[in-house]
This record gives C-alpha cells, structure tokens and sequence, in this order.
C-alpha cells in the first residue's frame, strides 16, 4: 500500500518534506499521513456502528480518540460522551487567540444497516482491491473522517499553530434520530463556521475517470412529514354511506400529487443551477440556464419538474409516502390516514407548507398534523467570501482548472443542526467519486484509494487557511 500512494503522490505533485512554520501547510501531504488515512478507515469500517444491539460507533470514537492523541492532542481534549447505545466526540485543538470564535469540523460514526448476506463481501471487512476501499462507510463517511484526522494530526507534527481554535467533532446518530447532532451543534453554538465533511464533493468523468466538477454543499432542504387523517362513523359494508374516510383520503391524495409550489432561487441555487448547467445533458442544461435567467419560464418549469433530479432544486416538493386505511373486509372504514413526505425549500417553515397544503387539498374533513421528527427548519448559509476564497484556494491547488461551484442537498445532515443555531455550515468533502459507483447507504459501498492523498493534502490546506 506504501507503494500505491507512493505513485499517487508523485501523480499529484506530493512530497513528504517536514516544516515546523506555518507555511508547511500548503506544502503536498506526505504519504504517511495518506496511509494513516486509509489503515484508520479499514479499522473504524471493521466496527459495526450500526443503531441497535452491538452498535459499536463508541469503539469507533475510542479508536478516534488514540488516533488523536497519537498524533498529538491532549488526552484531556478528546472527549467521549456516552448517550445511550451511542456516543459522540469532541476533539479541541486550542488556538493562540481566544478572542476568535472556533472553526468547526464536523462528521460523524454511525453508519446505515448493511446485511452481509445481500454483499459480496461483508460490509464489515473492509478490503482494498482494483484501486477501491470495500466496506460500509468507505463513502458515507468513515474514509473523510479518517482523512481529516490524518489532515489535523499531520499539521500538528508538522508544528503548524493555528490561531482560531479548531474543534473537531464526530457525532453517533446522524443517520438515525440525530440525537447527538443536536447536542453537538447546542454545545458549538458559538463556532465562527462549520465544515461539514459529509457534504459536498466531487464527480469523476464516467469515461475517463478524471475530475469533472467538485461542489461545496452551502444549504439543504427542511424534511417534514406531515400526516393527513380523515374519520368517519363507519358501518356495514353492505349499506355504504355518501362519504367514505378512504375515497376522501384518495381525493385529498390526488390533489397532493397533483399539486406543485411554486419554483424559487435563492442567490446560492442561481449560481449552482447556472454552473451545473454545462455538465447536463443539453436539454437539461438549457432548461437549468432558462430557469435562471427567468424562474417563471413555464417551459423550463415543466422540463425540470418533470425531471426526478432537477425537480427537488427548484422548490419545495411533497410527496404521499405511506397509507393506511379501514379495520375489516366487510366494515366502512372508520379512519384513513396518510404520510406526505416534503423537502422545504430554505427560507420556509413547515407549518407555512403544512397550510399551503391544506388550501390545496381543500376538504376541511382531511385534517394535517406535523409529525417530523429529528428535523428543525434552517435557513441556507450565506455566501461568505471568506469561506469560498479558502475553498477556490484549497482546491485549486490541488485539482488545478477543475471547476468549483456551490449546490444545495436534498437530504439532511449535521449542518441543520448548526444552521438552526445560526451557524454557517458547508459540506466540504473532497472526496471525488463516479456517479455510477456511489453506493452510499447501498450494496457493496466502496470509494477510489486515489482521492485519499489528494484529499489530505486539500484538507490540510483549507484547515490551516480558515484558522490562521
């Protein structure tokens, strides 16, 4: 393996030269720290830390912890805190101006469910073969926490001194209930701004293999869930009633499905969308450029709505995800209820979509409630300079010429937490991956050795950049 990243080094302009100034931050990472990366990696994947019986993410967080103080924190600033099955850690790296508020950097332990039999090799022995680390959490995100730890223990040898504090800190529950996420970002309410290594990254060329476009990720939809229930008296089956509870749930139903919000930009999804715009099949791409030159374009609504990948970044979306109904064959239903599923448009408050949804469906029998869990509504982070100067720097160095843009997830992580604080957060992973081959939370999950050294090394860069 010494010898594989001995080539990627080479490939990608990397020495092992040791400074003790602060300028050895912008100096190629050497192969060590690239090694500790991916030997930490097979040794957090080897721990299932999976929600439930067994869950071993707190092993996973001592194994951080003695990776931490092997590479020079204090003992006492690793901490380990215990919450139920599960754990989280927070590691402090003191800066030299207490005046500065904390950069935070935030990942977390826990991975989804992987059952061995579905595999072709056990999700929890991880393996290196044909360039790719096998195992679950070898995207999502075992390996970017390795990296990063690798990154921070390696400026610290290095005998870089930041003057901002750095935290870095590592959740148990994030694919879950989110539980420690939340006491995390209550705890670092005070950080001048988070990465979040589990946002964002980059995109290989299906063909080539090469880099095509790395995003940073600057905000996320809201989930919500909202739950519609219609009751009614109920009877015989044999003498129907005028209403039924299911024929009106599948009333209310239609007009969901049926029903669109109204398409919106925000100042970071206008230059995403126009940024992306190159990189998508033309008539896609076309679409994406018409909507941002003019979001009421109907042309352009219709060929993006009608799209299940573009359709999300234009606005809010709810969708029917589960129903029930009825409590016998030969009985009129009592009750019928159903989920609708929504991802929020930033800048909107659930209990604004859960109305605008019941004006939609029109029937005051139906009635909504919000029963969203592990979710709270935040607002995208802003376009700090500060914060896209150090990204533009760090990747350029590394990628040189491959283009860098911002976009907006779908899905929820950490950086809800801290935005609901009112802290920046940005997803700044630099691993790249093909799209064909990203199995997170799927079989098989697996990510290119190759974006190992690269990605300390821009770790390396952008953590310095934003602490100095």
């Amino acid at each position: 393996m010494r010898l594989i990243f001995a080539v990627l080094l080479a490939a990608t302009g990397m020495t092992a030269t040791g400074l003790t100034t602060t300028a050895r931050a912008a100096l190629p990472a050497p192969t060590k720290a690239a090694d500790q990366a991916l030997d930490l990696a097979k040794q957090a994947i080897a721990l299932r830390s999976v929600s439930g019986p067994g869950n071993q993410t707190p092993q996973v967080a001592a194994l951080y912890k003695t990776a931490l103080v092997a590479g020079g924190f204090a003992a006492a600033d690793v901490e380990i805190v215990p919450v139920a099955d599960t754990a989280y850690l927070i590691a402090t790296w003191p800066g030299s101006d207490p005046r500065l508020k904390p950069l935070v950097i935030s990942g977390h332990m826990d991975v989804v469910e992987a059952k061995p039999a579905d595999w072709q090799r056990d999700p929890f022995t991880p393996v290196v073969e044909n360039g790719y680390l096998y195992g679950r959490g070898a995207t999502d995100m075992k390996l970017d926490g390795t990296i990063a730890i690798a990154a921070l223990t390696d400026l610290r040898r290095g005998g870089y001194k930041p003057r901002r504090t750095i935290v870095l800190e590592f959740s148990g529950d994030e694919e879950t209930t989110m539980k420690t996420s939340a006491l995390i970002a209550e705890r670092l309410k005070n950080a001048e701004l988070v990465l979040n290594i589990d946002g964002g990254g980059g995109v290989l060329d299906e063909a080539t293999g090469k880099p095509k476009y790395w995003t940073w990720n600057g905000a996320e939809k809201t989930y919500a869930d909202f739950e519609l229930t219609v009751t009614n008296p109920g009877g015989h089956s044999s003498m129907p009633r005028p209403v039924n509870a299911i024929v009106e749930l599948s009333q209310a139903l239609a007009r969901v499905g049926g029903y669109h919000f109204k398409p919106e930009l925000s100042a970071l999804t206008r230059e995403a969308l126009g940024k992306a715009a190159p990189f998508e099949e033309p008539a896609i791409g076309a679409a994406l450029k018409a909507f941002v030159a003019d979001p009421t374009d109907p042309a352009a609504i219709a060929t993006l709505t009608a799209n299940p990948a573009t359709v999300g970044k234009i606005g809010t979306t709810c969708v029917p995800t589960l129903v029930s109904g009825g409590h016998a064959l030969n009985a009129l239903p009592q009750r019928a209820t159903a989920n609708i599923n929504c991802r929020i448009f930033p800048g909107h408050k659930p209990a604004d979509i859960m109305a605008e949804l019941a004006r939609a469906i029109g029937d005051p029998a139906v009635t909504l409630r919000d029963v969203s869990e592990g979710s709270v509504a935040n607002d995208a982070s802003p376009m700090r300079p500060d914060f896209i100067s150090a990204i533009n720097r760090a990747m350029g160095q590394v990628y040189p010429g491959v283009p860098v843009f911002p976009a907006m997830a779908s899905g929820a992580s950490d950086s809800m937490w801290f935005r609901y604080h009112h802290v920046a957060s940005y997803g700044a992973s630099p691993t790249f991956i093909k799209p064909s081959e990203d199995f997170s939370h799927g079989l098989n999950e697996r990510t290119p050795v190759a974006t190992i050294a690269p990605g300390v090394r821009y770790y390396r860069l952008l953590f310095a950049d934003l602490s100095k």
